[in-house]
């Protein structure tokens, strides 16, 4: 299917403090990106470092965004696995809480098939009547969707998308040649947000756009406007705060980045650690030089 979301959707950070989730903090956050523009919200992907959450944790999370967004906002839940009934399972809470659609990873660590990565798509789809977005990024799974595969995905009635963060190109380019009209294709590489979208991409499921939502919007209008070159003086601006929001393991930059302008984000939940101070002040630099303003 196509045409479940186009724009822009912010892989969410999950604040958190002493007590756990800091839910006033996550209200804040999604009015923000509300009011920049952000056409869907991604709660609890990689971002939303939901590998050290809680169920009941990650099951208000799901219920308080759905609340907030009162339909204002596509959200979108992530619910992959490595183990494909706590995916299936994941996937039908999401759904009975009022998820609008899935982002489901590769199975991670285990490295299954070609295969295996289309019965575990398909027993999710099969499982949900709402969207689904596979989510390719081979280097933290170790597996990657091939285009052969994500054509093949592209023929299960609600398998809406994939969100390739391969990072090559050329594997971009075949995928999308192969699934164009059957299925979305979104950037999951903020480095590379403007080439998906020029070569036909749907959106962008975007980091940065957790702290500059507006100008990854706009980056969007002017390509779907066919203004590129005024698409790629925003892209130019972008990409040292995209590098900066990379010094570390995504979230550990982007959290720091949200208290640098005025959130209160906490600090990711261990094993991951706060960003080191050296990137701190390179990170401070990249947020002021792209005309954000901090505290």
């Amino acid at each position: 299917m196509t045409g479940f979301f186009s724009g822009i959707a912010t892989a969410m950070v999950t604040p958190f403090d002493k007590k756990g989730v800091n839910f006033d903090e996550l209200g804040k956050m999604i009015e923000f990106q509300i009011d920049g523009g952000t056409d869907a919200l991604v709660i609890l992907g990689t971002t939303g470092e939901p590998a050290t959450m809680t169920e009941d944790e990650k099951q208000e999370v799901i219920k308080y965004s759905v609340k907030k967004a009162a339909g204002r906002i596509k959200i979108i839940i992530g619910t992959g696995s490595n183990d494909t009934a706590k995916a299936v399972a994941a996937s039908i809470r999401a759904e009975k809480l009022g998820a609008d659609g899935i982002l489901a990873v590769t199975p991670y660590y285990n490295k299954c098939t070609q295969k295996g990565l289309y019965e575990y798509y398909k027993a999710i789809c099969d499982a949900v009547k709402i969207p689904v977005i596979a989510y390719n990024v081979p280097s933290r799974t170790a597996v990657n969707i091939l285009p052969e595969t994500a054509e093949k995905l592209s023929y299960i009635p609600n398998m809406a998308g994939i969100k390739e963060a391969s990072g090559n190109m050329a594997q971009v380019c075949e995928t999308m040649r192969r699934i164009r009209g059957k299925m979305d294709l979104y950037s999951g590489e903020d480095f590379l947000n403007l080439p998906m979208l020029a070569i036909g991409g749907a959106g962008l499921i975007s980091v940065t756009s957790n702290i500059a939502p507006k100008f990854l919007k706009k980056m969007y209008t002017l390509v779907t406007q066919n203004k590129l070159k005024e698409a790629n003086e925003i892209q130019d601006l972008l990409l040292p705060l995209e590098d900066a929001c990379f010094l570390e393991v995504n979230p550990i930059p982007v959290k720091a980045a949200y208290n640098m302008i005025g959130f209160n984000a906490g600090v990711p939940r261990s094993p991951l650690t706060e960003l080191e101070d050296n990137n701190k002040a390179k990170l401070l630099k990249a947020i002021r030089d792209a005309g954000l303003e901090t505290v």
